[in-house]
């Protein structure tokens, strides 16, 4: 039998004024699944959360949680969990207060809602805090609460609105562990919303890519990284380079292209295009090599340039080429044991590439 969609979000736009915050948004979530918003400041992400947590009304659309149209409920009878990312925990609560908070609105026996309130604290990893107030927390431990007092009641559905902000670095990429082990412990679906890539990139089932009010592409981190759709995907998820060329011929299953650093070839787009289409071509930095102009091999892709910048990242390198015809290309070296090839600034070199490295999109 076929697994049925938890959520169903069908044409949802928000209307403010002469503002179009939301336009005509339409997706599902599947039983378990995390999906992440992705996108900008503005771009309609957190707009689309607060419509399906009840807290902003639609100006037309639908949404619908295991079959029950949500429009006439108010936030409190969704059954759905919420984390924000201040965490808005109550600071004159104790952490297991907090915690069992949201079980006592729903007038939960009272052996029960210690009982689930030690089980979340434990699930989270604190098990020995419940006495401590929130402002005797880190940043992380508040986090953690937040989350315990989210899953207690055990909501159909879990929604974070860029909960780990507010951390430092190594703190994110613990917690996003942390919540990745939480969301396969409990297989409750979540809904997620950053404006970090590298966030989304790691912790998603599928991502969901806002611009403008509207999604310009759903699809895995895979799919999204390897095969993007649009130009504005293609520059927002990860690092790209881009070549603008102009479509030549099709011939024996190749696209010529031509560009201001000289003819390249590529797989063709699933569409066809007509001579002289404005096409950009987008290259993964990781997929670029970098060598000397003088040991350059005869392959098709490759453009000449100079090394203009070399910035040290540990285990690799980011070399930023300006190439003979005026283009910024950045390639990444990852560093192996054998470091005797030192780049130069200044250096003549050829960047090269494989023909299925490059993905056509249109201008």
């Amino acid at each position: 039998m076929e697994k049925q969609d938890l959520l169903s979000i069908s044409g949802l736009r928000r209307v403010y004024g002469e503002t179009v915050a939301v336009d005509d948004v339409s997706l599902t979530l599947g039983q378990g699944e995390f999906l992440t918003f992705l996108g900008p400041s503005g771009s309609g992400k957190t707009t689309v959360l607060m419509a399906i947590a009840g807290f902003v009304q639609p100006t037309a659309g639908a949404i619908v949680l295991s079959g029950r149209p949500l429009g006439p409920l108010p936030p409190h009878q969704r059954n759905i969990g919420i984390v924000f990312q201040n965490y808005a925990l109550f600071p004159h609560m104790t952490v297991a207060q907090n915690v069992a908070f949201p079980l006592e609105a729903r007038r939960v026996a009272p052996a029960q809602i210690e009982r689930r309130t030690r089980q979340m604290l434990e699930l989270v990893g604190l098990p020995d805090h419940g006495g401590r107030l929130p402002s005797q927390l880190s940043g992380g431990q508040q986090q953690r609460v937040a989350l315990a007092r989210a899953m207690a009641f055990e909501p159909r559905l879990l929604l974070m609105d860029e909960p780990l902000g507010a951390l430092d670095k190594k703190l994110r990429a613990h917690m996003q562990l942390e919540i990745m082990r939480l969301h396969r412990e409990l297989g409750v679906s979540i809904i997620y919303v950053t404006h970090d890539q590298e966030e989304a990139l790691v912790m998603s089932d599928r991502i969901a890519v806002f611009n403008k009010g509207r999604i310009e592409q759903v699809g895995t981190p895979a799919e999204l990284y390897e095969r993007p759709a649009t130009r504005f995907v293609a520059d927002f998820v990860g690092e790209s380079n881009f070549l603008e060329t102009s479509a030549l011929r099709l011939e024996s299953g190749v696209l010529q292209c031509e560009s201001k650093d000289g003819r390249i070839h590529v797989a063709p787009p699933r569409d066809a295009v007509a001579e002289g289409t404005a096409l950009s071509v987008m290259l993964r930095p990781e997929r670029l090599r970098v060598v000397p102009r003088e040991a350059a091999s005869a392959k098709v892709n490759s453009v000449a340039g100079t090394i203009s910048e070399i910035v040290y990242l540990g285990q690799a390198r980011k070399l930023v080429v300006r190439t003979d015809g005026g283009s910024l290309m950045i390639a990444l070296e990852q560093l192996g044991a054998d470091r005797s090839r030192m780049p130069a600034i200044g250096q003549p070199v050829q960047v090269e590439w494989d023909l299925g490295d490059a993905v056509v999109l249109p201008r």
